[in-house]
């Protein structure tokens, strides 16, 4: 799916619908943090004005979505508690804190976001599936409307980078070699009841 190198697990879906409270919560967190990172990217985007108010509607949709999913959670009575560990996400993002350049390094965090929502997008994808099967349609739907977005979400983070780039064919290449981290990445980390690891 897009440009992610290795595929979850199709077993990590049916582990994903028997702690499905755990993966709304976590879901939760997810969302809330991909909001925090694209108004950071906002703040961060002084090398390029023209991706701040794209940044922003993202991160009021991503808002938004945390709300829906706060919403499952007290229909179900669950708490929201303090963020789970994302491993998978902490260690993608170290790739991309090094001694580049402040426009190569604003490249980089777009494409770690948008390597994080085609996996998020891949994730929805399945846990739709196992859901629908299990007949919890109303469920289903749900992932299926955000697997949606987060579709949108990868191609806009891509569509910024070249923005702040101005060069496809090197963002591509960098797009290559971070969805080669991302996968040994998922391997490691992508066998929780978690949208991440």
């Amino acid at each position: 799916m897009f440009c992610l190198t290795t595929e979850t697990d199709p077993e990590w879906a049916e582990r994903a619908v028997e702690q499905l409270d755990r993966v709304l919560v976590d879901h939760a967190h997810c969302e809330m943090k991909a909001a925090s990172s694209a108004l950071a990217l906002a703040g961060r985007a002084v090398i390029a004005p023209s991706i701040v108010r794209p940044l922003v509607a993202l991160a009021q949709e991503e808002l938004a979505h945390f709300d829906e999913v706060l919403a499952e959670l007290e229909r179900r009575g669950l708490e929201l508690g303090p963020p789970p560990v994302d491993d998978y996400a902490a260690e993608l993002l170290g790739h991309v804190k090094g001694p580049r350049s402040g426009r190569e390094r604003m490249v980089d965090r777009l494409l770690a976001g948008a390597l994080i929502e085609a996996r998020s997008c891949e994730r929805f994808k399945l846990l739709a599936e196992a859901l629908g099967q299990r007949g919890l349609h109303e469920q289903a739907a749900f992932y299926r409307e955000l697997l949606t977005s987060e579709a949108r979400h990868y191609t806009l983070l891509r569509r910024l980078a070249v923005e702040v780039s101005g060069d496809d064919a090197s963002v591509d290449a960098r797009m290559l070699e971070l969805a080669s981290l991302e996968g040994a990445i998922n391997a490691r980390h992508g066998t929780a009841a978690a949208i991440h690891g």
